[in-house]
């Protein structure tokens, strides 16, 4: 968003604000598995992001300014973002210098006025951060790394501000505008839909609309040797994927497979949540695939052999399937990530099944005699009781969360499954909600009162009986150490490929 739609929108702000003694925001926004991750205090409404590459070298220190748009939600005497970058040069807020702070992984900001209950305002940082060369004997890297020839990011769940500064939780999503200045010839691309581009003096700079609201854990800066492959519209959907140019032509099979796969999705949920749509595919060694939104990240290496579409293709569909289930509707909070998960694995197993042969039933059967080992090592499904990468990304929450859904279908019927699922998308499309929140409202679509079957599925410690199965067993759980538990999902993970 340019600086003058921005103070635009500043002026358009409520003429009457609440009146109420100033008092700092809180440095966390509650969450119980990242407590100190994202911020109280205000409401994040639009983020431009302008950031510029000094070189063309896949690992190097780039400058930055954050804009952010934000309306109070108490009155404030000071608050925080959530930054653990390089460095902090100025901030501004509503245009005047502004006393700052770094405090561990925060931002503190003294405006020079206290801000006013429900007033909107603009804050202005300067900023330095870098992206890193990931250790080749490290299969996830995130954050902010470099490819063989340039970048990407990958902040899930809590390496956004790692970036750039920000309120980095999911329960606080805002619309964004990104701008890239790299050098002349270096493609850049974001997430949402290009607005412009240009080259002038040996630098091109570009600019992108993400116009939905988006959370932070999901920004996409991606430059480098890159192939834009443009797809028309589908439903008036932009359909563009990004690929390493060195492997365009040998990606290009799977890739030309978007369009037939955002057309089964929609046949299963409704209308697709953005304006665009696609694939990037980078050249480096990362075992697993994310979400970024209307840009899914994955390994060029996912797309070539020995792999086949069999083994791609559902790895595909499941993060087509989380820019309805995690993007557009996005969890209020981290213990929440089933409702992202949970729903790719249900989607990604469907597709697997309807076109090469998977047997869906065996897949639930699986899972569900794995279902209380996973309970020991991880806790409830949507109590999960770790926050490193492979605790809460463990199995639990995937097969878990699909075999949660599985028992719903069962309990409501299939009809009516499919109809909580359309709901659940179309009526939260771009809001953050939580596990009771579908809970309530698969109880009022099925008319029937599921509060108590399903809490007892997402929150209970054993396993609960399978309804319409009653030949269904549970595997004896195995006592196993956290580190190992921890280990075993990621081999998961790895095998498996997914996020």
């Amino acid at each position: 968003m340019p600086l003058p739609l921005v103070a635009a929108l500043l002026l358009a702000g409520p003429a009457e604000a609440r009146h109420s003694h100033p008092t700092p925001g809180a440095a966390g926004i509650g969450d119980r598995l990242f407590p100190e991750l994202g911020n109280g205090g205000y409401d994040a409404l639009h983020y431009d992001l302008d950031v510029t590459y000094p070189t063309s070298e896949p690992a190097q220190t780039v400058n930055g300014h954050v804009t952010m748009l934000a309306r109070a939600t108490k009155s404030l005497s000071r608050f925080d973002l959530d930054f653990s970058g390089d460095s902090v040069a100025s901030v501004r807020v509503n245009g005047a210098s502004a006393d700052f702070s770094r405090v561990r992984d925060e931002l503190v900001i003294t405006p020079d006025r206290a801000l006013r209950d429900n007033s909107r305002f603009v804050v202005r940082v300067t900023f330095t951060s870098h992206s890193y060369t990931p250790d080749p004997s490290d299969p996830f890297p995130f954050g902010w790394f470099a490819t063989r020839d340039g970048s990407v990011t990958a902040g899930q769940p809590n390496l956004s501000h790692s970036i750039y500064p920000v309120n980095d939780h999911p329960a606080d999503k805002a619309s964004y505008t990104v701008r890239m200045d790299v050098p002349e010839g270096t493609t850049a691309i974001s997430n949402g839909v290009k607005l412009w581009s240009r080259t002038r003096g040996g630098r091109t700079v570009s600019t992108f609309l993400q116009r939905q609201p988006m959370a932070s854990e999901l920004l996409q800066l991606a430059v480098g040797a890159l192939d834009v492959i443009q797809r028309g519209r589908q439903h008036g959907v932009q359909l563009r994927d990004a690929v390493a140019s060195s492997h365009a032509a040998a990606d290009e099979p799977a890739l030309a497979r978007t369009p037939d796969h955002l057309a089964w999705m929609e046949s299963k949920v409704g209308r697709y949540p953005f304006d665009s749509y696609g694939v990037l595919a980078a050249d480096q060694q990362f075992f697993y695939a994310l979400e970024t939104q209307t840009l899914s990240l994955h390994p060029t290496f996912l797309f070539e052999p020995p792999r086949t579409p069999a083994g791609y293709e559902p790895v595909m569909v499941h993060e087509l399937a989380h820019q309805w289930f995690g993007d557009s509707v996005a969890p209020e909070t981290w213990s929440d990530v089933w409702l992202n998960e949970g729903h790719a694995s249900w989607y990604e197993n469907e597709y697997a099944a309807e076109f090469f042969g998977e047997d869906f039933e065996a897949f639930m059967r699986a899972a569900y005699a794995n279902g209380d080992q996973l309970r020991h090592d991880f806790g409830p499904v949507a109590l999960p009781t770790h926050n490193d990468l492979f605790g809460l990304f463990s199995d639990n929450v995937y097969t878990g969360g699909a075999l949660v859904l599985y028992a719903l279908r069962q309990v409501v019927g299939d009809r009516t499954f499919r109809e909580i699922e359309r709901e659940w998308v179309q009526r939260n499309a771009g809001e953050s909600r939580g596990t009771e929140d579908f809970i309530a409202l698969a109880s009022k679509v099925s008319h029937r009162h599921l509060t108590g079957f399903l809490r007892d599925w997402l929150y209970g410690e054993t396993t609960p009986a399978m309804p319409g199965h009653p030949d269904w067993t549970v595997d004896p759980v195995e006592e196993a150490t956290a580190a190992s538990a921890r280990g075993s999902a990621a081999r998961r993970l790895e095998l498996g490929f997914r996020r």
